[in-house]
């Protein structure tokens, strides 16, 4: 058995060690106060089983009701897991690694649940003029927001980068369940749709396992699942976008919340501040005049695609999405002014400090 390192072996560790420790340990903290200030406010539906794992990079969250809610939590953790291993760039042999490596030479025939997250994807894409593109993997990767070092790319790479992204590249047949991308150089990353589709993933076990309700928290996106013994709706905090506090409560009867902001994944360089919703037609984080977007629709995947689709369009581009796609949104700007949807503004109450509700 190896001992416990002793103070004098702690203070010999290299600077660098200790950087790395203290930033994995401040991750974590953070991340626990978001879950905290992102997850429902809930009362009494009977005592839940309340879980915590991790994937899709972020803490998974579930709160279930029902007398087989542990069960219920299990099968939902291993939907979500196997859901990473089918969608995600970095997993040896997933459907998104196969059809990257097959870039510009083959068809690719995918899992149904790749499909139907890529046809969700494409729909948003071209909905939304490309403001949201899972093409922009080549760009995501140069910026590596997930990396402990990070700094603005040059921009002639940018700008060689740039024309391998568009959702055209990526070409899709549905009657077989294949895919492929046009150029060599041409690549996938579902990471802007993967933890709504996580929370779909989610709720489908809980329906199959018969769970009585649930709520499922990954990263900014929240799955709802049937009702309160009172039949009164759920309440959901709405994480401040200038704290790790909570904006506010939205009160909704079911579905799917997904939040997109600036301040999730950011770095500040020469007195500027970057942050990791980049827009596809620049190669450059996103210049709206927002910090955040919250969308409520049926589906996660696509709650997940609309709040990054909404963020890069901005205010009244993003409203006419929402609009077309019947979905609810809550947009808060630079200037801590807050627009919400007809159809959220009898069900948000605001209770931060130093917010303007527009009328």
């Amino acid at each position: 058995m190896k001992a416990r390192p002793t103070k004098m072996k702690l203070r010999n560790m290299s600077e660098q060690t200790a950087k790395r420790l203290a930033l994995v340990l401040g991750a974590v903290l953070l991340v626990l106060i978001l879950v905290i200030a992102l997850f429902p406010l809930l009362d009494s539906v009977g005592k839940p089983y309340e879980v915590t794992t991790y994937a899709m990079g972020s803490y998974v969250q579930q709160s279930v009701y029902g007398d087989n809610s542990e069960e219920a939590a299990v099968a939902a953790a291993d939907a979500i897991q196997a859901l990473e291993n089918e969608i995600s760039w970095r997993v040896s042999g997933s459907d998104v690694q196969k059809l990257n490596n097959a870039a510009g030479k083959d068809w690719v025939e995918l899992n149904s649940d790749t499909m139907e997250i890529l046809e969700i994807a494409q729909d948003v894409a071209e909905r939304s003029g490309g403001a949201f593109d899972v093409t922009i993997a080549p760009i995501s990767r140069l910026w590596d927001f997930d990396s402990e070092r990070q700094e603005v790319p040059d921009i002639d790479t940018i700008d060689a980068l740039l024309p391998n992204v568009g959702y055209e590249f990526l070409r899709l047949d549905t009657e077989e369940n294949t895919a492929s991308l046009k150029n060599l150089d041409n690549a996938v990353d579902l990471g802007g749709v993967g933890k709504g589709a996580a929370c779909d993933a989610a709720i489908e076990a809980y329906a199959e396992t018969g769970a009585e309700a649930a709520i499922v928290s990954v990263g900014g996106s929240v799955g709802v699942w049937g009702q309160k013994d009172s039949g009164a709706d759920w309440s959901i905090a709405v994480r401040d976008p200038n704290s790790d506090g909570a904006l506010g409560a939205l009160s909704i009867e079911s579905g799917f919340l997904a939040t997109s902001g600036s301040y999730e994944k950011c770095f500040t360089q020469d007195g500027k501040t970057y942050h990791h919703l980049l827009d596809p037609e620049t190669g450059y984080p996103a210049e709206t005049g927002l910090v955040s977007v919250t969308v409520l629709c049926d589906n996660g995947a696509r709650a997940d695609a609309l709040a990054t689709a909404c963020f890069v369009l901005g205010l009244e581009e993003g409203q006419a999405l929402l609009e077309s796609y019947d979905a609810e949104g809550i947009f808060i700007s630079t200037d801590n002014v807050i627009t919400v949807t007809d159809g959220l503004q009898d069900r948000f109450t605001l209770t931060a400090d130093g917010y303007t509700i527009a009328e």
